[in-house]
């Protein structure tokens, strides 16, 4: 599998650091299948940051061993959840089980504006999954421990200039 971090630098040796903000799959090393959100996600960060530049490491990953030796929590779509997960872990409240790797649907932009009006009461869960459905979702793994990282190569990058 080849995975993709965007960020202001490159990330030859990831790390799990702790934020000072709340994620959609809680604490952990985010990546994604998709070449373009990583890319969306490099833009993010340079703009917030304004140092560095826009790039892109690429990684590969042998899911087949590193999801048998691992635990793995895994959502294929957003359902109720997925919803409950993130809900809690965007509000800090997740107390569950801490998994190797997550993998699922990563809220964007649109999708947080009906996670706040869920989380805020003015749509009911029913209403907020049904909102869901119709939204273009794309993909993250999210590395969380220490053992998951060991599983990830760093192949390279995707430079400002190659964008």
């Amino acid at each position: 599998m080849i995975l993709y971090h965007g960020s202001n630098v490159t990330v030859l040796n990831p790390k799990l650091i702790k934020q000072n903000r709340f994620l959609d799959f809680g604490f952990g090393f985010y990546t994604t299948t998709n070449k373009a959100q990583a890319i969306a996600f490099a833009d993010k960060v340079y703009r917030r940051h304004k140092d560095g530049g826009r790039i892109v490491s690429i990684y590969e990953l042998d899911e087949q061993q590193a999801f048998s030796e691992c635990s793995v929590m895994r959502f294929d779509f957003p359902d109720e959840a997925w919803l409950d997960f993130v809900t809690e872990n965007r509000s800090g409240n997740y107390r569950g089980k801490v998994f190797d790797f997550i993998y699922g649907p990563v809220a964007d932009d649109d999708v947080y504006s009906t996670l706040a009006l869920y989380t805020s009461g003015v749509l009911a869960k029913e209403q907020a999954l049904n909102a869901l459905k119709i939204k273009k979702l794309y993909n993250q793994l999210v590395l969380s421990s220490e053992k998951a990282l060991r599983y990830l190569r760093f192949v390279g990058i995707i430079s400002e200039e190659e964008l």
